[in-house]
């Protein structure tokens, strides 16, 4: 049995530089009958751990550090026993959250990241974190993007940490040049495909986003 992806939706509160706004963020599962890996554990520890059921937790991989995408991290591995990984570059923001508790592994530009005959290859793509990155599995023709690109344009710049020019690089260097029919997975809303998003790269850049 081929891997498949799942969607779960949690809802709760993302803080920083002094804000707090409602969110509801995309939690993804990628696996079969037997394993699975969770892309954002995001709010709801129990919620998640409920949607893996009995298969084995392999991998919490982290897009980004900031705290409403990986505040069910540490419980949500307590639960299962996974592994949480994260880009070493948002260790400031993970540490905001979590103080008191390290990701388990250190994400790196080109690793790939098995599940149930899914290939996850981690995308660093800098620019709405330091280390947010993307998750493209060429075998499935999807890419989880997090905060990095959704549809409608790039992930919001215009607080701690981020860069608009950094992320305008990242998304055209990275994943601009993957293939257009490629399904691009959110960490929140709908999702959308790499040539919806593609012709609009010089409006957003215009734009400053």
């Amino acid at each position: 049995m081929s891997a498949r992806i799942e969607r779960l939706v949690t809802s709760g509160q993302f803080s920083l530089d002094g804000g707090t706004w409602d969110v509801e963020n995309n939690v993804w599962l990628v696996g079969d009958d037997h394993e699975v890996v969770v892309i954002d554990a995001a709010h709801d520890a129990e919620a998640v751990a409920a949607a893996v059921g009995d298969r084995r937790l392999t991998a919490i991989v982290c897009t980004h550090a900031h705290n409403d995408h990986v505040g069910a991290a540490p419980a949500l591995a307590d639960l299962t026993g996974a592994t949480i990984w994260l880009h070493p570059d948002d260790l400031p923001l993970w540490k905001l959250t979590h103080p008191d508790r390290e990701p388990d592994g250190h994400l790196a530009d080109g690793q790939v990241i098995e599940a149930a005959g899914a290939d996850l290859t981690v995308l660093h793509t800098p620019g709405h974190t330091p280390g947010a990155v993307c998750l493209h599995d060429p075998g499935l023709g999807v890419l989880f993007t997090g905060d990095t690109l959704f549809h409608g344009g790039p992930g919001a710049t215009g607080r701690s940490w981020s860069h608009f020019p950094t992320i305008i690089a990242s998304i055209r260097d990275r994943l601009l040049t993957l293939p257009p029919e490629t399904k691009v997975l959110t960490g929140h809303g709908d999702p959308t495909t790499i040539g919806a998003e593609a012709p609009h790269l010089d409006e957003w850049i215009k734009r400053g986003h």
